[in-house]
């Protein structure tokens, strides 16, 4: 077998591999032999079968294979003699594919496109500031405030009384279109939080100011966007009648509240609010720090980037930007979206920062464990309430999938481990100040 270099310029690479028809012969020969001992056929005994009728019967196919064999593991010599690692799959073709008949030798182009050298990374070089923020009193009060808001209870208002925003309404109505009820349009005794935005946009503001016993027309329209199709863009009347106008009254922050959040205590209970918001803060505070890192790595290490990965990432990143651009497209019949030069620039860090992490997780053996991937899959199955069976079997059956869920947890670890090696600086700050740091993250 022979391997023969006729392109090596910058990070692409190509090479001629030359199989004699000879070694395949004997490959196929042997890959026979191997199998001979298990095959019967009329006529013969179990393993007696001459090697020449197994050659005909069975020959082409195995033929396949042995060619299959032999480039794979002319590919894989390469890789371990050269040290290169491909940046996407090689691009393997078979010169005259078409006309090669058995006898001939077997002659593959590869190329690819090979992963660069990647400078090693000492962190002790890198300045980190890591944001610290307390929970303090007036957070805390603000937390309990909101819980408090979210246990409210609803009095009835005084006789007469106007609803308001935020007063709840219990309503009786009966939706018609064109004069005619609709399935699902019609409610009794139905509880409505003015301002919920639980109905249709226009349905609750035209309830404000009404008084217990009226009885109100209300009119709107469908979104175009509605979830049944019977309904999207149509103009309706929903006949209502205000059984009662209540107004909501926060729950009492005390012990029983503190119960009702299942804490023994209301003591308990801001132990249990300040834990959540400082955790929160050092979540954030993360997120700052992860960015400051990748900018300070972005300026420290400079290499030759495989143009294939820019490309596709590049593409990616103006194709996601079209989406976001143009949110009600939600199909992928727009044409060709060309990356601008912002969209090379940004894909060139993407790729740079991608690979020198990645290359940080080898050196120092980073592994995504099986319980850190189950927990990832348990997370992202929420989203989809009764159907997380069904999420979890499509995760099994998609590398691709997987992949996704791998990434980013692989990546927090390799950040770790760089952070621990860092020059990592405290600032105690307000919790203002965390929250305009945060908001920068978006701007850049």
């Amino acid at each position: 077998m022979q391997v023969t270099e006729t392109l090596k310029e910058g990070l692409k690479r190509s090479y001629t591999i030359t199989v004699p028809a000879a070694d395949l012969d004997k490959k196929v020969t042997e890959k026979l032999v191997e199998a001979q001992p298990e095959i019967e056929m009329k006529g013969f005994r179990k393993g007696k079968v001459p090697l020449a009728m197994l050659r005909k019967q069975f020959g082409q196919r195995i033929l396949g294979d042995a060619m299959q064999d032999a480039i794979d593991g002319a590919m894989k010599s390469h890789f371990d003699a050269t040290g290169d690692r491909p940046a996407v799959q090689p691009k393997v073709e078979m010169k005259d594919g078409e006309n090669w008949s058995e006898g001939q030798d077997v002659v593959v182009e590869m190329s690819y496109e090979a992963l660069p050298e990647i400078p090693e990374l000492d962190a002790s070089n890198i300045s980190l500031e890591k944001l610290v923020v307390k929970a303090d009193e007036k957070s805390v009060q603000e937390a309990l405030d909101n819980l408090a808001s979210n246990a409210q209870s609803f009095e009835d208002r005084k006789k007469g009384s106007k609803a308001k925003d935020g007063d709840q309404v219990v309503i009786d109505f009966v939706g018609k279109i064109d004069g005619e009820p609709f399935e699902g349009g019609a409610g009794e005794d139905y509880p409505l939080v003015l301002g919920s935005g639980a109905f249709i946009p226009g349905f609750e503001e035209k309830l404000v100011g009404a008084k217990a016993g009226e009885e109100v027309a209300v009119e709107v329209t469908f979104p175009e966007s509605y979830g049944a199709q019977h309904l999207a863009g149509k103009a309706a009347v929903f006949d209502c009648t205000v059984k009662a106008v209540k107004a909501p009254k926060p729950a009492e922050i005390d012990d029983e509240l503190a119960k009702r959040f299942g804490a023994e205590s209301l003591d308990a209970l801001k132990a249990q609010v300040t834990e959540r918001l400082e955790a929160e803060y050092v979540s954030a505070a993360r997120a700052v720090m992860k960015r400051s890192l990748l900018d300070e790595l972005d300026k420290l290490v400079s290499f030759e980037l495989p143009p294939s990965l820019v490309d596709a990432e590049a593409h990616q990143i103006a194709h996601q930007l079209w989406h976001e651009d143009h949110p009600d497209h939600h199909g992928h019949d727009h044409g060709a979206i060309e990356p601008t030069d912002e969209h090379k620039a940004l894909a060139e860090r993407r790729v740079r920062l991608g690979l020198l992490l990645a290359e940080v997780g080898r050196k120092q053996n980073v592994e995504v464990t099986d319980a850190e991937m189950t927990q990832a899959v348990l997370t992202q199955a929420r989203q989809y309430p009764g159907q997380e069976r069904a999420f979890f079997e499509f995760v099994q059956k998609n590398p691709q999938m997987q992949q996704q869920l791998r990434a980013p947890i692989f990546e927090d670890k390799v950040v770790d481990f760089i952070f621990a090696g860092a020059k990592v600086n405290e600032k105690e700050v307000s919790k203002d100040d965390l929250q305009k740091a945060v908001e920068a993250l978006d701007e850049i």
